[in-house]
């Protein structure tokens, strides 16, 4: 049995932003410069800061509202970053040129995710109940992948705000979205044929982040619910293949490290967890933060970091080993 990964505090900024920071990815390193951690804040502004440091990049304005979700693309060259006020601004990396504007319907923008190949950028689209898909290329609105509304006489307004979308996530093979949604329920969607496949059951709670396994276990979905628990999906068979429990309130946010070995997760319990498949618990708690934790996120391309982002207002930056 391999040894359980440890984390170690390497180091926290405080004050990083003005405001709670409620959103973190890492971009990928370029041929020109190392990878970089990028957030997003209530304080309406993107940072980018040095994978080791944490030294300030840059700060990126252009949003009017608090920013909910950052993404990056897999070349690194490119990013994302998604505000209250529904619209995404794509930009350049290192230049922070607005490459695209993209403009939704108010609360129609939560947590974004470019696909592995990079063609596709998809969003959870909150209160339209679906994840809408843009064209990288064109910048274009090419596809909406709509939860299939529960059967019955007349669909309720409320039935429609409870399949609120808040989370998304791609396979590795990029044949495959999950979404998570207000009540609970994930739902699986055939990416090319553009076709919902199934409902994933058992949480009851909004699911406010996902993650799907790397190669070759692609099959495993991992999910975070306000009911405290992780579960591990096998998001092809519909099969709950386990649940985790240990955080003493909401689970904000999940990612997996890049060798499928652990999970990280962040609370409003204000700690991360470091999680163990095999033994179904948590192995480690960092309590770094003095608030609710909103984004763990591993670093992919190596140097094995993990960094969380809080309503305290800090980052804090582990090595994983």
């Amino acid at each position: 049995m391999s040894k359980s990964m440890k984390l170690a505090g390497l180091k926290s900024v405080e004050n990083a932003h003005d405001e709670s920071v409620w959103a973190a990815t890492w971009v990928p390193g370029t041929t020109t410069r190392p990878s970089l951690l990028l957030t997003g804040s209530l304080d309406e502004t993107v940072k980018l800061w040095s994978p080791d440091e944490l030294d300030l990049v840059r700060t990126n304005t252009g949003h009017c509202l608090g920013v909910v979700s950052v993404a990056a693309h897999p070349s690194g060259v490119i990013a994302a970053s998604a505000s209250l006020d529904s619209l995404v601004r794509v930009f350049d990396v290192d230049t922070n040129a607005t490459i695209a504007t993209l403009e939704a319907p108010p609360s129609e923008v939560w947590q974004m995710q470019f696909d592995p190949k990079g063609t596709t950028l998809a969003v959870a689209g909150g209160g339209s109940a679906s994840i809408k898909l843009w064209d990288t290329a064109t910048w274009r609105l090419v596809a909406t992948l709509s939860i299939p509304r529960p059967e019955g006489p007349k669909p309720s307004d409320k039935s429609s705000s409870k399949k609120f979308v808040l989370s998304v996530a791609w396979s590795p093979d990029g044949r495959r979205l999950a979404c998570g949604s207000m009540d609970g329920t994930i739902s699986v969607f055939d990416v090319a044929r553009a076709k919902f496949l199934h409902h994933l059951e058992g949480h009851h709670m909004p699911v406010r982040s996902l993650v799907f396994s790397p190669e070759p276990d692609s099959r495993r979905l991992y999910s975070a619910s306000d009911d405290g628990h992780v579960h591990i999906y096998d998001a092809e068979g519909k099969a709950l293949i386990g649940a985790m429990s240990g955080h003493a309130s909401w689970v904000l946010s999940v990612d997996v490290s890049p060798d499928g070995e652990a999970l990280a997760t962040g609370s409003s319990d204000k700690t991360v967890r470091l999680w163990d498949f095999k033994m179904r618990a948590a192995i480690q708690t960092m309590s770094n933060h003095t608030d609710q934790v909103w984004a763990v996120a591993f670093r992919r391309d190596g140097g094995g970091r993990l960094a969380s982002v809080s309503d305290d207002k800090s980052i804090s930056l582990y090595h994983c080993s």
